[in-house]
Protein backbone atom coordinates (compact mmCIF):
# COMPACT_ATOMS: atom_id res chain seq x y z
CA UNK A 1 0.00 0.00 0.00
CA UNK A 2 0.83 3.78 -0.63
CA UNK A 3 0.00 6.84 0.74
CA UNK A 4 -1.95 8.55 -1.79
CA UNK A 5 -0.78 11.88 -0.32
CA UNK A 6 2.49 11.46 -0.18
CA UNK A 7 2.86 8.62 -2.42
CA UNK A 8 5.36 6.66 0.74
CA UNK A 9 5.23 2.65 0.63
CA UNK A 10 5.55 0.29 3.31
CA UNK A 11 4.43 2.84 6.17
CA UNK A 12 1.43 2.75 8.68
CA UNK A 13 -1.44 4.17 7.04
CA UNK A 14 -4.23 5.99 9.35
CA UNK A 15 -7.46 7.00 7.73
CA UNK A 16 -6.24 5.52 4.25
CA UNK A 17 -3.06 7.73 3.83
CA UNK A 18 0.25 8.05 5.79
CA UNK A 19 1.00 8.53 9.91
CA UNK A 20 2.73 11.62 8.48
CA UNK A 21 0.70 13.12 6.37
CA UNK A 22 -2.31 12.23 8.90
CA UNK A 23 -0.60 14.42 11.25
CA UNK A 24 0.10 17.15 9.50
CA UNK A 25 -4.16 17.16 8.59
CA UNK A 26 -4.64 16.58 11.84
CA UNK A 27 -6.42 19.08 14.14
CA UNK A 28 -5.66 18.56 18.11
CA UNK A 29 -7.96 21.02 19.29
CA UNK A 30 -11.30 23.12 18.26
CA UNK A 31 -12.24 26.27 19.55
CA UNK A 32 -14.58 29.18 17.97
CA UNK A 33 -12.42 32.01 16.49
CA UNK A 34 -14.71 34.11 18.19
CA UNK A 35 -16.17 34.18 22.09
CA UNK A 36 -18.99 36.10 23.39
CA UNK A 37 -19.69 36.17 27.26
CA UNK A 38 -22.56 38.63 28.83
CA UNK A 39 -22.20 39.45 32.29
CA UNK A 40 -23.63 41.68 34.98
CA UNK A 41 -21.67 44.93 35.14
CA UNK A 42 -22.52 45.11 38.72
CA UNK A 43 -21.67 41.64 40.03
CA UNK A 44 -19.76 40.13 37.57
CA UNK A 45 -22.09 37.35 37.38
CA UNK A 46 -22.55 35.33 33.90
CA UNK A 47 -25.14 34.87 31.71
CA UNK A 48 -25.18 30.57 30.41
CA UNK A 49 -28.33 29.09 28.93
CA UNK A 50 -30.62 31.84 30.23
CA UNK A 51 -29.53 31.66 33.57
CA UNK A 52 -26.99 33.78 35.90
CA UNK A 53 -24.28 32.61 38.04
CA UNK A 54 -21.09 32.58 39.26
CA UNK A 55 -21.46 36.51 40.38
CA UNK A 56 -18.25 38.50 41.96
CA UNK A 57 -15.79 36.35 39.78
CA UNK A 58 -12.86 39.03 38.63
CA UNK A 59 -13.18 39.33 34.43
CA UNK A 60 -9.66 37.92 33.88
CA UNK A 61 -11.38 34.62 35.71
CA UNK A 62 -14.22 35.22 33.25
CA UNK A 63 -12.20 35.23 30.57
CA UNK A 64 -10.23 31.77 31.03
CA UNK A 65 -13.47 29.94 31.64
CA UNK A 66 -15.14 30.98 28.58
CA UNK A 67 -12.21 29.90 26.61
CA UNK A 68 -11.55 26.56 28.29
CA UNK A 69 -15.69 25.98 28.21
CA UNK A 70 -15.13 26.11 24.35
CA UNK A 71 -11.98 24.06 24.02
CA UNK A 72 -12.84 20.57 22.53
CA UNK A 73 -10.01 18.26 22.65
CA UNK A 74 -9.76 15.60 20.07
CA UNK A 75 -10.02 11.82 21.54
CA UNK A 76 -6.76 10.64 20.15
CA UNK A 77 -4.94 13.22 21.99
CA UNK A 78 -3.11 11.71 25.34
CA UNK A 79 -1.40 13.50 27.90
CA UNK A 80 -2.38 16.82 26.95
CA UNK A 81 -1.61 20.49 28.54
CA UNK A 82 -3.56 23.75 27.35
CA UNK A 83 -1.82 27.30 28.04
CA UNK A 84 -4.20 30.19 28.26
CA UNK A 85 -2.87 33.51 28.17
CA UNK A 86 -4.73 37.19 27.46
CA UNK A 87 -2.26 39.04 25.04
CA UNK A 88 -4.09 42.24 25.40
CA UNK A 89 -7.69 43.85 25.81
CA UNK A 90 -9.19 46.27 23.19
CA UNK A 91 -12.10 47.72 24.71
CA UNK A 92 -14.61 45.08 25.55
CA UNK A 93 -12.52 42.18 23.46
CA UNK A 94 -10.21 40.31 24.76
CA UNK A 95 -7.47 39.05 22.49
CA UNK A 96 -6.29 35.88 23.57
CA UNK A 97 -3.67 32.91 22.72
CA UNK A 98 -4.37 29.25 23.13
CA UNK A 99 -1.48 26.51 23.21
CA UNK A 100 -1.80 22.57 23.09
CA UNK A 101 0.21 20.56 23.51
CA UNK A 102 -0.63 16.38 23.32
CA UNK A 103 0.94 12.63 22.51
CA UNK A 104 -0.92 11.80 19.14
CA UNK A 105 -0.36 8.21 18.17
CA UNK A 106 3.31 8.22 19.83
CA UNK A 107 3.83 11.96 18.25
CA UNK A 108 4.16 14.64 19.84
CA UNK A 109 1.79 17.73 18.59
CA UNK A 110 1.89 21.10 19.11
CA UNK A 111 -1.43 23.46 18.13
CA UNK A 112 -2.30 27.16 18.33
CA UNK A 113 -5.16 29.32 18.12
CA UNK A 114 -5.76 32.67 18.56
CA UNK A 115 -9.45 33.32 19.58
CA UNK A 116 -10.82 36.56 20.61
CA UNK A 117 -13.52 36.82 23.81
CA UNK A 118 -16.13 39.35 23.13
CA UNK A 119 -17.76 40.72 26.77
CA UNK A 120 -21.07 42.04 26.70
CA UNK A 121 -22.00 43.91 29.40
CA UNK A 122 -25.98 43.74 31.36
CA UNK A 123 -27.54 44.06 34.51
CA UNK A 124 -28.35 40.72 36.10
CA UNK A 125 -32.12 40.58 37.60
CA UNK A 126 -30.93 40.66 41.25
CA UNK A 127 -28.99 43.96 40.56
CA UNK A 128 -31.51 45.31 38.61
CA UNK A 129 -33.67 45.19 41.71
CA UNK A 130 -30.79 46.05 43.99
CA UNK A 131 -30.93 49.71 41.90
CA UNK A 132 -34.31 49.89 42.38
CA UNK A 133 -34.69 49.95 45.95
CA UNK A 134 -36.44 46.02 45.81
CA UNK A 135 -37.88 44.51 48.75
CA UNK A 136 -39.80 41.55 49.77
CA UNK A 137 -40.04 41.92 53.59
CA UNK A 138 -40.07 44.61 56.14
CA UNK A 139 -39.22 43.41 60.51
CA UNK A 140 -40.81 45.95 62.45
CA UNK A 141 -38.87 46.25 65.38
CA UNK A 142 -41.05 47.42 68.54
CA UNK A 143 -41.02 46.19 72.20
CA UNK A 144 -44.59 45.26 73.91
CA UNK A 145 -46.35 48.38 76.31
CA UNK A 146 -42.43 50.04 76.39
CA UNK A 147 -40.10 51.82 74.16
CA UNK A 148 -37.30 50.56 72.92
CA UNK A 149 -34.04 50.67 74.78
CA UNK A 150 -31.15 52.72 72.72
CA UNK A 151 -29.27 49.24 73.86
CA UNK A 152 -30.97 46.96 71.81
CA UNK A 153 -31.24 49.16 68.72
CA UNK A 154 -27.59 48.96 68.98
CA UNK A 155 -27.36 44.96 69.14
CA UNK A 156 -30.26 44.01 67.32
CA UNK A 157 -28.65 46.01 64.06
CA UNK A 158 -25.63 44.33 64.85
CA UNK A 159 -27.50 40.98 64.44
CA UNK A 160 -29.16 42.25 61.10
CA UNK A 161 -25.79 43.47 59.63
CA UNK A 162 -23.95 40.40 60.67
CA UNK A 163 -26.96 37.99 59.15
CA UNK A 164 -27.19 39.80 56.32
CA UNK A 165 -23.45 39.84 55.52
CA UNK A 166 -23.45 36.15 56.15
CA UNK A 167 -26.60 35.87 53.79
CA UNK A 168 -25.20 37.16 50.94
CA UNK A 169 -22.35 35.22 49.97
CA UNK A 170 -26.19 32.94 48.35
CA UNK A 171 -28.39 35.33 48.53
CA UNK A 172 -27.95 38.84 46.47
CA UNK A 173 -31.09 40.13 47.75
CA UNK A 174 -29.75 39.64 51.81
CA UNK A 175 -29.82 43.79 52.16
CA UNK A 176 -31.39 46.41 53.35
CA UNK A 177 -32.43 49.29 51.07
CA UNK A 178 -34.31 51.28 53.46
CA UNK A 179 -34.42 51.73 57.81
CA UNK A 180 -37.76 53.72 58.92
CA UNK A 181 -36.71 55.09 62.42
CA UNK A 182 -39.93 55.30 63.98
CA UNK A 183 -41.41 56.91 67.90
CA UNK A 184 -42.87 53.16 68.10
CA UNK A 185 -40.15 51.46 66.76
CA UNK A 186 -37.74 50.65 63.62
CA UNK A 187 -39.13 48.84 60.28
CA UNK A 188 -36.11 47.43 58.58
CA UNK A 189 -36.67 46.72 54.95
CA UNK A 190 -35.24 43.65 53.67
CA UNK A 191 -34.49 42.53 49.28
CA UNK A 192 -34.84 38.90 50.34
CA UNK A 193 -38.03 37.60 52.11
CA UNK A 194 -35.54 34.24 52.81
CA UNK A 195 -33.21 36.19 54.16
CA UNK A 196 -35.63 38.42 56.47
CA UNK A 197 -36.79 35.21 57.94
CA UNK A 198 -33.30 34.34 58.97
CA UNK A 199 -32.82 37.41 60.84
CA UNK A 200 -36.02 37.77 62.57
CA UNK A 201 -34.70 33.81 63.93
CA UNK A 202 -31.61 35.50 65.21
CA UNK A 203 -33.23 38.62 66.52
CA UNK A 204 -35.69 36.02 68.94
CA UNK A 205 -32.63 33.93 69.60
CA UNK A 206 -30.65 37.00 71.17
CA UNK A 207 -33.81 38.67 72.69
CA UNK A 208 -37.18 36.39 72.88
CA UNK A 209 -39.85 37.74 71.78
CA UNK A 210 -43.39 37.01 69.94
CA UNK A 211 -43.99 37.29 66.29
CA UNK A 212 -46.24 37.81 63.58
CA UNK A 213 -46.07 37.70 59.36
CA UNK A 214 -48.42 40.26 57.46
CA UNK A 215 -48.84 39.42 53.81
CA UNK A 216 -49.86 42.47 51.46
CA UNK A 217 -50.87 42.56 48.39
CA UNK A 218 -48.83 44.31 46.41
CA UNK A 219 -49.56 43.52 42.41
CA UNK A 220 -50.22 40.63 40.34
CA UNK A 221 -48.21 38.61 37.74
CA UNK A 222 -49.35 39.14 34.78
CA UNK A 223 -48.09 35.64 33.24
CA UNK A 224 -49.54 33.47 36.22
CA UNK A 225 -52.42 35.80 37.41
CA UNK A 226 -51.19 34.89 41.14
CA UNK A 227 -51.06 38.06 43.53
CA UNK A 228 -47.43 39.33 44.79
CA UNK A 229 -47.09 39.73 48.22
CA UNK A 230 -45.18 41.42 50.55
CA UNK A 231 -44.37 40.26 54.30
CA UNK A 232 -44.22 42.60 57.28
CA UNK A 233 -42.67 40.70 60.11
CA UNK A 234 -43.42 41.89 63.52
CA UNK A 235 -41.16 41.18 66.24
CA UNK A 236 -42.22 42.70 69.50
CA UNK A 237 -39.17 42.11 72.28
CA UNK A 238 -40.64 41.25 75.31
CA UNK A 239 -42.70 44.08 77.78
CA UNK A 240 -39.47 43.15 80.57
CA UNK A 241 -35.74 43.49 80.35
CA UNK A 242 -32.95 42.19 82.89
CA UNK A 243 -33.62 42.99 86.23
CA UNK A 244 -36.97 44.03 86.07
CA UNK A 245 -39.52 42.50 88.71
CA UNK A 246 -42.73 40.63 87.88
CA UNK A 247 -45.55 38.09 89.15
CA UNK A 248 -46.05 34.96 87.96
CA UNK A 249 -48.49 32.62 89.46
CA UNK A 250 -49.23 34.97 92.76
CA UNK A 251 -45.14 35.05 93.11
CA UNK A 252 -42.79 37.93 92.86
CA UNK A 253 -39.75 37.42 90.75
CA UNK A 254 -37.04 39.26 88.89
CA UNK A 255 -35.74 38.52 85.55
CA UNK A 256 -32.53 37.21 85.29
CA UNK A 257 -32.24 36.55 81.54
CA UNK A 258 -34.54 36.34 78.18
CA UNK A 259 -33.56 34.54 74.83
CA UNK A 260 -35.61 32.81 72.55
CA UNK A 261 -36.19 29.83 74.19
CA UNK A 262 -36.97 30.54 77.67
CA UNK A 263 -37.51 33.60 80.57
CA UNK A 264 -35.30 32.74 83.35
CA UNK A 265 -36.42 34.09 86.45
CA UNK A 266 -35.43 34.14 90.20
CA UNK A 267 -37.95 33.74 93.16
CA UNK A 268 -37.31 36.26 95.44
CA UNK A 269 -38.99 34.49 98.10
CA UNK A 270 -36.17 31.41 98.42
CA UNK A 271 -33.73 32.89 95.66
CA UNK A 272 -34.87 29.64 93.00
CA UNK A 273 -33.83 30.22 89.72
CA UNK A 274 -36.43 28.85 87.21
CA UNK A 275 -37.09 29.09 83.78
CA UNK A 276 -41.04 29.99 82.01
CA UNK A 277 -41.53 28.65 78.05
CA UNK A 278 -42.90 31.67 75.79
CA UNK A 279 -45.96 30.32 75.81
CA UNK A 280 -46.61 31.34 79.66
CA UNK A 281 -45.63 34.90 78.20
CA UNK A 282 -49.25 36.52 78.78
CA UNK A 283 -49.23 34.99 82.29
CA UNK A 284 -46.18 37.52 83.29
CA UNK A 285 -47.08 40.64 84.42
CA UNK A 286 -44.64 43.61 84.54
CA UNK A 287 -44.14 45.48 88.19
CA UNK A 288 -44.64 48.99 87.55
CA UNK A 289 -44.00 52.31 89.32
CA UNK A 290 -41.68 50.33 91.40
CA UNK A 291 -39.49 53.30 93.85
CA UNK A 292 -36.55 51.16 93.13
CA UNK A 293 -33.41 49.20 95.18
CA UNK A 294 -33.03 50.26 98.62
CA UNK A 295 -30.11 49.35 101.72
CA UNK A 296 -31.48 48.10 104.79
CA UNK A 297 -29.26 46.75 107.51
CA UNK A 298 -28.67 43.23 109.02
CA UNK A 299 -29.09 43.45 112.71
CA UNK A 300 -29.60 39.86 114.02
CA UNK A 301 -29.14 36.43 112.96
CA UNK A 302 -30.26 32.93 113.73
CA UNK A 303 -29.85 29.57 112.53
CA UNK A 304 -33.67 29.95 110.82
CA UNK A 305 -34.09 33.64 110.22
CA UNK A 306 -32.28 37.16 109.72
CA UNK A 307 -33.52 40.27 111.26
CA UNK A 308 -32.90 43.94 108.77
CA UNK A 309 -34.35 47.31 109.20
CA UNK A 310 -37.17 48.41 106.70
CA UNK A 311 -34.97 51.34 104.65
CA UNK A 312 -38.20 53.68 105.09
CA UNK A 313 -39.56 53.33 109.08
CA UNK A 314 -36.62 51.11 110.47
CA UNK A 315 -38.90 49.01 111.72
CA UNK A 316 -37.20 45.18 112.54
CA UNK A 317 -38.41 42.45 109.38
CA UNK A 318 -37.65 39.32 109.71
CA UNK A 319 -36.77 36.73 106.94
CA UNK A 320 -37.16 33.30 107.09
CA UNK A 321 -33.29 31.82 106.47
CA UNK A 322 -32.13 30.50 102.99
CA UNK A 323 -28.86 29.64 101.83
CA UNK A 324 -28.35 32.80 99.96
CA UNK A 325 -28.86 34.58 103.30
CA UNK A 326 -26.47 32.12 105.10
CA UNK A 327 -23.97 33.83 103.59
CA UNK A 328 -24.90 37.47 105.08
CA UNK A 329 -23.51 38.76 108.27
CA UNK A 330 -24.62 41.27 111.13
CA UNK A 331 -23.71 44.67 110.36
CA UNK A 332 -23.84 44.38 106.55
CA UNK A 333 -25.95 46.51 104.52
CA UNK A 334 -27.73 44.73 101.61
CA UNK A 335 -29.95 45.78 98.48
CA UNK A 336 -33.64 45.02 98.97
CA UNK A 337 -36.94 46.13 97.43
CA UNK A 338 -40.33 46.73 98.79
CA UNK A 339 -43.68 45.71 96.23
CA UNK A 340 -47.19 45.66 97.43
CA UNK A 341 -45.59 46.45 101.41
CA UNK A 342 -43.44 43.59 101.44
CA UNK A 343 -40.15 43.42 101.72
CA UNK A 344 -37.75 41.34 99.04
CA UNK A 345 -33.87 40.65 99.19
CA UNK A 346 -32.37 40.99 95.71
Amino acid sequence: MFCPECGATDVEMIDGICKNCFLKKFQLMEIPENITVTICKHCNAKLEVGKWKDEYIPEEEIIYRALERNITISDLAENEEIELEIDQMRGTIAECYVEAVATVLGEEVVETHTPNVKINYSVCPDCSKRNAGYYEAVIQLRADDRELEDEEIVIAEEIINRTLDKQFKKDKLAYIPQVAKLKEGNDYYIGSLKSAKKVVEHLKEEFGGTTKESPRLISEDKSTGKGLYRIWIALRLPKFVKDDFVKYNDGIYQINDVDGNRIQVINLENQDTIALKWREYDSIEKIEHLEGVQKAIVTSKSPNALQILDPDDYSPIDLEMTEKLEKINIGEEIDVIKIDGKIYII
